[in-house]
């Protein structure tokens, strides 16, 4: 047993090892634009596991194990079994990070020191609370769809945009989520009427501008771009509070602020199908840099986690059709969700569920 804990506390280590090289390796605006592009298109996952996906992917690429630069759909083992596929022999899978939980009982719940861990195949005793709690982190194994060989999957509809539209529906649904926050919605006829920019949230009169003289498409991009500073960086509701607020943010965090928000609007937009070049972030170093106490690292996974949140949280309310999420087409997702609750592995079925960090 102690080899066992051993072998996979060396396997983890040299995952997080790799995880670090794979985040460090994101330098300029474009490697940050198309990181956060593949994470649209794997959202199921972590961004931590979209990145150790997306290095070992590139990996087995340069070493002509798969024939395509970036993964299809990933899947673990037993998951391609249940779709008639097979992985093939000789390719290895990719290790990413997957949660490891513990049941933990008590007959005072509302006693946070009363919880005891239950051992495996234990029982409550009679009146007991069971909870599960994570206790820490695995390495699993997924595979491409090019590493796999067997029934051929469904084809997912893909979105077929012209250039400068937009997926009918999206304006409106950002629109919805922008009211729902409690700000009320602009519509100005250019830039000058806002200072040059193309949208603008005021968070003290609560409102959200758009200028509208511009093709749909950039039109939608800028409301999510503006959705995003609504759903990360909204003040408390005082007056006192909001211009203290952006007082601070514009001293010190700005920048990330900046690039939170077009980052969410990158995978809002990623994930219809849209056309991303237009999309601006700067050099990452110049805003992984500027948070005192913690690593560019650390900065970068910190604000991936929280645009994917957004970003995710932002998606599942709309009702327009996107691209796939990383998980192969007809994978039964109630069988999904009862092998994850079993085995750890860290996508959850509809709702996405994802353990902080992994």
């Amino acid at each position: 047993m102690h080899m066992d804990n051993s072998a996979r506390d060396a396997r983890l280590a040299a995952v997080h090892q790799q995880l670090e090289a794979a985040v460090g390796d994101l330098v300029t605006g474009e490697d940050w634009k198309r990181a956060m592009t593949f994470a649209a298109q794997f959202r199921s996952r972590s961004f931590n596991n979209t990145m150790l996906i997306w290095a070992q992917h590139a990996h087995a690429h340069e070493e002509g194990r798969v024939p395509e630069p970036t993964p299809t759909y990933v899947a673990g083992f037993k998951q391609w079994l249940s779709l008639g596929r097979a992985v093939m022999k000789g390719q290895s899978g990719y290790a990413i990070l997957a949660p490891v939980s513990a049941r933990y009982a008590s007959a005072t719940p509302a006693d946070a020191e009363s919880w005891r861990r239950l051992t495996n195949g234990e029982k409550p005793k009679s009146g007991e609370t069971v909870r599960s709690k994570l206790v820490g982190v695995k390495p699993t194994y997924v595979w491409d769809v090019s590493q796999t060989s067997g029934d051929p999957l469904p084809e997912l509809p893909r979105p077929a945009l012209l250039q400068g539209e937009a997926p009918e529906g999206l304006w409106d649904g950002l629109a919805d989520q922008i009211t729902a926050a409690g700000y009320e919605l602009r519509l100005v006829s250019n830039a000058a009427a806002i200072g040059g920019a193309n949208g603008l949230t005021d968070f003290i009169r609560r409102e959200v501008s758009i200028r509208v003289d511009m093709d749909d498409a950039a039109q939608a991009k800028t409301l999510a771009h503006e959705l995003g500073h609504v759903l990360l960086h909204a003040p408390n509701d005082s007056v006192e509070g909001a211009l203290l607020a952006v007082a601070a943010d514009a001293v010190t965090h700005r920048g990330v602020a900046e690039v939170e928000a077009e980052s969410a609007a990158l995978m809002i937009g990623a994930a219809h199908g849209l056309d991303t070049t237009s999309y601006t972030v700067p050099y990452v170093s110049t805003w992984a840099s500027s948070v005192e106490g913690k690593t560019p690292v650390e900065v970068v996974q910190a604000t991936a986690e929280r645009v994917r949140a957004t970003a995710i949280g932002v998606l599942d309310k709309l009702t327009t059709p996107k691209v796939g999420d990383g998980n192969p087409p007809g994978l039964d997702r109630e069988s999904l969700a009862t092998q994850h609750r079993r085995s750890g592995v860290q996508t959850a079925a509809r709702r996405h569920v994802e353990v902080r960090g992994i």
